[in-house]
């Protein structure tokens, strides 16, 4: 006979796990060493059970928690792990996003328990992997160049730091300093967690606690059901474009059909393109991320997010496409470029169900700036990365806000103050791009205008998109406009692509100007 469960205690369950993975990304915040974890807040972290299915998770970043749980599949599949172990990994191929994503996973074990309670998990966003270039996100054209590749590896056993593990790691990055620690505020994160998980356990006895943790799951998938329930059963096709690869010119089509039918939906990106020479592939992980937050964001209740709102769902990514990449394909764009656009067509997909629901396009890209080098001054290389803002796409019943992070990313910026304290690097403009955003009855939110000036000679690259195909509006709305990138030189001014490297010298700028979203209704309408 199947046990019940108290609403009042799922409740209590409910904000008791997702406050453990919330105070382990304060843990991780005020213990990083880098301006990416502390000041941008570039990680994420979640609760699992002991099978390895997510419970819960902090309100972090969309692509990493969505494709966490294939990470701690991964690690945990065929290991045996006991208390005080820590799997690492970074490997696309085995559940991470791209190389600089460093995933650390640790067993949770009660006082009499063979097998472990939980896990814990959390992803970081380190700065520099090694690689061809500064930021180890370069227009790279295989997984090698793009920086240090581990698989899941045991960092800490019983407890013991793995040290030759860890030197390993440091000795393949340009800022080892700062690497040892943003890791070892990972490891503290996850310690942070174990304690919270047993604190719970401690009140409430472990049968309780799992017998709640299975119900928040089954809550979970029963919502995502009804939410799903109430999209008109039929099939919506929509296709978007990225601009290039950053190696040929050729745009990249990704297709999509979203079939919906009763309380269950396909999403099938057949037709899409092959798997490209540039770096912006994606893995299944990435895929299955933007499907978990698009679907996840049409449920307006108060739900957890875990297992259970992916049950409903069907992902049908054709292995060799820029959707389901295969190795050794570069994919350090696929996490924060093509996820973006796999949520556009997505929500395109879905605007033909839920009109009145839908916004237009967001900016449609993270806009990656990676500034590296050596700094004279401290005497010690530097590797600068930030995803920088754009528009938000105009909603039925309101303008698109400016300057905000969208989608996939859920990062803060790096304060100037910070950002020049850190690298000699100086912020000359920062500020809202006016009027860069799409018209209609409601408008595009604007982009971001980021223009800043070399201390030193460095290495500059970035990836970004949404220059030839620009936001779409919807409804009669016009498309935001596109970005764009700046070279300031001693000898004038000069366009740049979506996706480069170059080498720069001190007293140079770089501007980046981030799309602005697409407008929404009709500009005859009128207008607030």
């Amino acid at each position: 006979m199947k046990r019940g469960y108290d609403p009042i205690k799922l409740e209590v369950f409910k904000n008791l796990f997702a406050s453990v993975a919330e105070e382990m990304g304060v843990a991780l915040c005020r213990t990083g060493h880098s301006p990416n974890i502390k000041e941008r807040r570039d990680y994420s972290c979640a609760v699992f059970d002991g099978r390895g299915e997510m419970v819960a998770q902090a309100a972090h970043i969309p692509v990493h928690l969505g494709s966490m749980p294939l990470a701690v599949t991964s690690a945990i599949g065929g290991r045996r792990v006991g208390p005080g172990d820590t799997i690492v990994l970074n490997d696309p191929y085995r559940g991470g996003t791209h190389l600089p994503d460093m995933t650390l996973i640790s067993p949770v074990f009660g006082d009499e328990n063979p097998s472990p309670l939980f896990f814990v998990a959390n992803r970081a966003h380190h700065a520099d992997v090694g690689g061809m270039a500064p930021g180890s996100m370069a227009v790279a054209t295989e997984i090698f160049q793009e920086g240090i590749r581990i698989p899941p590896v045991m960092l800490v056993r019983e407890g013991i730091l793995n040290r030759d593990i860890f030197d390993l790691l440091l000795a393949n990055v340009r800022t080892p300093v700062e690497r040892e620690g943003d890791l070892e505020a990972q490891l503290a994160a996850n310690e942070t967690g174990r304690r919270r998980l047993l604190e719970i356990v401690a009140r409430y006895g472990a049968e309780e606690t799992l017998h709640y943790m299975a119900e928040l799951k089954t809550y979970a998938e029963r919502m995502t059901r009804e939410a799903i329930r109430r999209i008109p059963d039929g099939c919506y096709p929509f296709e978007d474009y990225l601009d290039d690869d950053g190696i040929t010119t050729e745009p990249i089509r990704i297709t999509v059909a979203v079939t919906v039918s009763g309380d269950q939906a396909v999403t099938d990106f057949t037709g899409t393109s092959p798997q490209v020479a540039g770096s912006i592939n994606a893995v299944y992980a990435v895929t299955l991320s933007a499907v978990f937050y698009v679907f996840r964001c049409l449920v307006d209740f108060e739900i957890p997010s875990n297992a259970g709102c992916m049950i409903p769902l069907t992902v049908i990514a054709p292995e060799g496409t820029v959707v389901n990449a295969m190795p050794p394909a570069a994919v350090a764009g696929g996490n924060v470029e093509m996820s973006q656009r796999i949520v556009d067509v997505l929500l395109g997909a879905l605007a033909k169900a839920l009109p009145d629901r839908i916004p237009a396009a967001s900016a449609g890209t993270m806009s990656n700036l990676m500034i590296g080098g050596f700094d004279p001054e401290r005497g010690r290389n530097f590797a600068y990365y930030e995803t920088i803002a754009g528009g938000m796409g105009a909603r039925p019943t309101r303008d698109g806000m400016d300057a905000v992070q969208t989608h996939m990313t859920n990062t803060r910026n790096t304060p100037i103050e910070a950002l020049e304290h850190a690298y000699p690097l100086q912020v000359l403009r920062y500020e809202i791009r006016r009027g860069s955003g799409g018209q209609g009855k409601y408008r595009g939110g604007d982009g971001i205008r980021r223009d800043i000036r070399l201390l030193t000679d460095a290495a500059v690259g970035l990836l970004s998109d949404r220059r030839r195909f620009r936001p779409y509006g919807l409804q009669g709305g016009t498309s935001g406009q596109g970005g764009e990138s700046i070279l300031v030189t001693s000898s004038g001014e000069r366009s740049l692509d979506s996706k480069f490297q170059i080498h720069a010298h001190a007293g140079e700028i770089i501007s980046v100007r981030t799309p602005g979203g697409g407008g929404h209704g009709g500009a005859t309408e009128a207008s607030p």
